[in-house]
């Protein structure tokens, strides 16, 4: 059975690092608050101040998530954090082994649904969390709806890169297969991609596998070689920093608001959350996979593999306008290249995640799609 991270010297040394700097940078707030009260004046959580580990505490629900109580535990709040949101955000899941591989896959509906099975992949630094409402109402609908956490993020396996995953596009793709077969996905089915890295490979995954696939529904995903690289990955790949920048507690619900005009509930970030703050694992595996991939390639490989003519399934392009990652020059940009295949719809209000920010506008496009 795969384990999340063997201890190695190596390792255990990056598990203090990591806990080390959840710690310092929680702490970082407490200072910030005793700061303000002594000096008479009181904190305003809106003032652009120098902060050494402002990539805490930059973002509102980020800032409302570590408030510390008034008399909080001893050696920092991470242990208090986890108690409080451990049982949070696994609605509809199970844990499915796949050969070594343990997966988290949510499901909704049965496999005597009417209208088929959907599969939704997510995309990096998020995980399946962010289809629960989508998946909710498609299974009312009559859909058949799996959602995994892609091996490396939310609740799945994080394996120690060299000891039975690399996070490679060929390995991520390998995994899927099994899964599929583990789970009983029937051929032909409905496909739901969205976001970077892992969702990229969802692409790359269904022009490998057409057969597969009946309808492919793509949400704001990086579709052109002209579409950008978020400056987190950016970072990822900077030596040591990119380590440093990989534990930070807070990377999924900062990247997902960063792309949205909205802020995420509490409820919501702590979900988000909890992986980054269980252990270093999820960091490691976000670093690995964003080292391992070259964007341009991929990128590459999407915009002419669905232009060449190979590609003869109908697409739906669901775009969030307000996604400040992806312009929606990319969607039009795509739909141009393939205008006999490709449906696009602009959901206007949605961000980088539609799914998180309008999921009934996301529904109503799917099942008028499938």
């Amino acid at each position: 059975m795969a384990t999340n991270l063997l201890l190695t010297p190596q390792s255990l040394a990056f598990s203090k690092f990591s806990v080390s700097t959840k710690k310092v940078a929680i702490n970082s707030q407490r200072a910030t608050r005793f700061v303000a009260k002594a000096s008479g004046g009181e904190e305003k959580n809106d003032e652009k101040g120098f902060t050494p580990f402002g990539f805490v505490t930059d973002n509102p629900s980020s800032r409302s998530a570590i408030q510390l109580p008034e008399s909080p535990a001893e050696d920092g709040n991470v242990g208090q954090m986890l108690y409080r949101i451990e049982d949070k955000g696994k609605e509809y899941g199970s844990y499915i082994k796949s050969g070594k591989l343990r997966w988290f896959v949510r499901e909704t509906g049965s496999p005597e649904s009417r209208r088929g099975t959907v599969v939704f992949l997510h995309g990096a630094p998020t995980q399946s969390y962010s289809y629960r409402v989508v998946m909710s109402q498609m299974s009312e609908a009559g859909f058949h709806c799996f959602a995994p956490d892609w091996i490396g993020f939310g609740f799945s396996d994080k394996p120690q890169p060299g000891y039975g995953f690399d996070y490679t596009e060929k390995e991520f793709h390998e995994a899927l297969d099994k899964l599929l077969d583990v789970l009983e996905v029937k051929s032909p089915f409905f496909l739901v991609v969205q976001g970077f890295v892992v969702g990229s490979y969802g692409l790359t995954w269904a022009l490998k596998n057409p057969s597969k696939i009946s309808k492919l529904a793509i949400l704001n995903t990086p579709l052109t070689v002209s579409s950008p690289v978020p400056g987190l990955f950016q970072q990822l790949r900077i030596p040591l920093f990119g380590e440093f920048t990989s534990q930070n507690a807070v990377i999924a619900e900062r990247f997902i608001e960063a792309g949205s005009p909205y802020v995420l509930k509490l409820e919501k970030a702590d979900v988000y959350r909890l992986p980054y703050l269980a252990s270093s694992g999820p960091g490691f595996a976000l670093l690995e996979a964003a080292r391992k991939i070259n964007f341009r390639d991929i990128s590459s490989q999407i915009a002419d593999g669905f232009a060449s003519g190979r590609w003869d399934k109908p697409v739906l392009v669901a775009w969030g306008l307000a996604d400040k990652y992806l312009p929606q020059t990319i969607a039009e940009e795509f739909r141009k290249q393939n205008l006999s295949s490709v449906e696009l719809k602009l959901i206007e209000g949605a961000g980088h995640m539609p799914q998180e920010d309008w999921p009934e506008k996301v529904v109503d496009a799917l099942r008028m799609f499938f």
